[in-house]
């Protein structure tokens, strides 16, 4: 969790302040905040409140303030951060007084004897946090979803929701989150042209033109028809029914089809016109609130478990971006869906199925922030001729593929970090310099090409480049915030950039130019971090090509040293100091998941399912369905807080 106002440059500034003396710490709430006031706030006092006191604090931190042991407890998330920087040698940053082994060794133990809260059964509510203002989890659909569900209401992919509003990210980064998910006039009168066209396409008064696909979609539409007789009306019905359910993702009541009758009703007595009557009918569902919202009902208050279809729709949204199929409706309306066994069974059951390639297209991007290439990320078009929209299709493709496979075939999430073979294409393969080239998509071995996961995908290189060079920075960056899970924070103001130093130091490699800039320690806290993991890729050019040496025909330094003093060389040495840190990588992207699929930032209450979910992972050889089954299988996935009524 981010503390507000709270940089990483300034925790480090801060423990470049503590002296702890050698003491056992206690590991109550009230005593382990009273060692702080006692023995290490006389300390921060005396030599730190200079700058961080309670008049314009550096930094907006005010040291001065915490008083009381309930304020030192709210700092806890502070300190957590503040160890792990400390376990790693990056704090204090090179150039500032260091800590001795005792003074090192006390503060670590008064950390790691912070008290630990069981909050496995508990959500965030008024009752449990103060500050809490209630979490509405009802959201619409994003414009994923809302084509994926039409998909799979049709059985044809129409196509028709690209021209929805993009959804911004919110809560952990995705566009799931329902605090960004707003509804502006704009949306719904896309919903009312999509819907429209949706229906118009699938069923037309001709059938002259329809394709041999949309032919079978207007056949399942009106399957119900089929050897039945009765009134316009009553064959309207039996339409509806078939269809509001899948699309209501809940049983519905004769009340509510009644209503939808009353329109078609209205149509045929305009029209005399059946189809034209069922059409409206139809439209009438796509554009309604319980199609494009993810309705959880309100209960009595408080944490209530959510209802069997409601706990199927977040498990098709969470697998498939889409709605849930007949079977995991069949569960959850005889009242098995919780089942323990019957979750597992369902969750290797859809990971199983293609609409699963949604882990690749929805989460995977988005968790790497790798969405935005080939529109508004392209490598300059005279620099790189090559780069066109069918590579750049290919680029994403492999990100997609690789993490559907990961997850359909219950590989081991660390083939994220590395991996034995690639999942490419022709075009791929040719910049790879793979041979011989595959002539569709097909898993090869990556031999000593130095690829494998996604720390080495075109995608993420051509991502974490400028659009003429390549940046270590951006590409160090990449792989501390997306794969480590560190937050880099932004620049200090008034430090001069790069590209402003460079102007004056022409004779400097960009290299050499790098450490003069981490001289400064306003710069070097993350640039030492940031620089040695950026450096090790740059024997990869702007669209991913292995090189030898640079533009200007340097050869390439991929060495680098962390500020452990470890060191490596390469892609492959990065993979491997990644590999040392899968608890990291790991607890990382278990976060990610969690947020994703819970859409909402992650609170305090979150971290039990951190925690399990690592345990099972490191137990049973980090294989993916793992991941999936502990999420489903959690609190927070499973219930819902639901303000009460003043």
């Amino acid at each position: 969790m981010q503390i507000p106002g709270f940089h990483v440059h300034w925790a480090i500034a801060l423990i470049g302040c503590l002296v702890v003396p050698s003491v056992t710490f206690a590991a109550e709430p009230e005593a382990w905040a009273q060692q702080y006031l006692e023995q290490v706030m006389p300390v921060v006092r005396q030599k730190c409140v200079k700058c961080h006191g309670k008049e314009e604090p550096d930094g907006g931190i005010d040291l001065a303030s915490p008083e009381t042991t309930d304020q030192v407890i709210a700092q806890h998330e502070l300190w957590s951060l503040v160890g792990k920087r400390i376990r790693l040698n990056e704090m204090p940053p090179q150039g500032s007084p260091q800590l001795s082994d005792p003074e090192k060794a006390a503060f670590m133990r008064w950390i790691d004897s912070s008290p630990k809260q069981n909050l496995c059964n508990q959500l965030a509510s008024d009752e449990t946090q103060s500050w809490y203002r209630g979490y509405v989890m009802s959201r619409r659909l994003t414009q994923t979803e809302y084509n994926n569900m039409l998909r799979d209401l049709f059985g044809v992919d129409l196509q028709v929701g690209r021209d929805l509003p993009a959804d911004g990210a919110g809560g952990e980064g995705f566009d799931t989150a329902g605090d960004t998910l707003f509804t502006s006039p704009i949306h719904l009168e896309k919903y009312l042209l999509a819907a429209d066209r949706a229906i118009e396409t699938v069923l037309p008064d001709s059938t002259e033109s329809l394709s041999e696909e949309l032919q079978r979609a207007r056949e399942r539409l009106l399957a119900p028809l089929s050897g039945t007789t009765g009134t316009p009306r009553e064959s309207a019905r039996k339409v509806l029914d078939a269809f509001v359910n899948r699309a209501y993702r809940r049983p519905v009541a004769s009340e509510e089809i009644e209503r939808l009758l009353q329109l078609f009703d209205t149509t045929f007595a305009h029209t005399g016109n059946m189809l034209a009557g069922i059409r409206q009918t139809l439209k009438a569902v796509l554009v309604s609130p319980h199609f494009l919202f993810i309705g959880e009902l309100e209960h009595e208050g408080g944490v209530q478990r959510l209802t069997p279809q409601e706990f199927a729709t977040r498990l098709a949204l969470l697998v498939w971006s889409s709605l849930p199929d007949e079977e995991l409706r069949t569960l959850a309306d005889a009242g098995t869906l919780f089942e323990t066994e019957t979750i597992r069974q369902q969750i290797r059951r859809m990971l199983a199925d293609p609409k699963a390639r949604a882990l690749g297209e929805n989460f995977a991007m988005q968790w790497l922030g790798l969405n935005r290439l080939g529109s508004s990320v392209r490598p300059d078009s005279a620099a790189y001729p090559e780069f066109n929209d069918e590579l750049a299709y290919s680029m994403r493709e492999e990100v997609i593929r690789t993490t559907y496979e990961v997850f359909r075939e219950n590989r081991s999430l660390l083939e994220f970090v590395d991996a034995s073979d690639v999942v490419i294409d022709e075009p791929l393969a040719r910049l790879y310099g793979l041979n011989p080239p595959p002539r569709d998509w097909q898993r090869v071995p990556s031999g000593d090409s130095g690829r494998g996961g996604l720390v080495t995908t075109a995608a993420m290189l051509a991502s974490t480049s400028y659009p003429v060079r390549t940046s270590p920075v951006l590409r160090g960056s990449w792989v501390l915030e997306n794969i480590l899970g560190e937050r880099v924070p932004p620049p200090p103001p008034n430090v001069p950039s790069l590209e402003e130093t460079a102007k004056e130091n022409q004779a400097l490699t960009f290299r050499e130019r790098l450490e003069q800039h981490r001289r400064d320690p306003q710069c070097g806290s993350c640039h030492n971090r940031i620089d040695p993991l950026g450096f090790s890729l740059e024997q990869y050019d702007v669209l991913g090509r292995f090189r030898e040496r640079d533009a200007s025909g340097q050869p390439i330094d991929a060495s680098g040293e962390l500020p452990s003093g470890q060191k490596f060389i390469g892609a492959s040495g990065l993979k491997q100091v990644l590999l040392a840190r899968k608890r990291d990588v790991m607890k990382h992207l278990a976060k990610k998941m969690l947020g994703y699929a819970l859409g909402r930032e992650l609170n305090k209450f979150d971290a039990c399912v951190i925690d399990e979910t690592l345990k099972e992972l490191e137990g049973r050889e980090y294989r993916s369905h793992v991941l999936i089954e502990q999420i489903a299988l959690s609190y927070p996935f499973q219930h819902r807080y639901f303000k009460k009524a003043d």
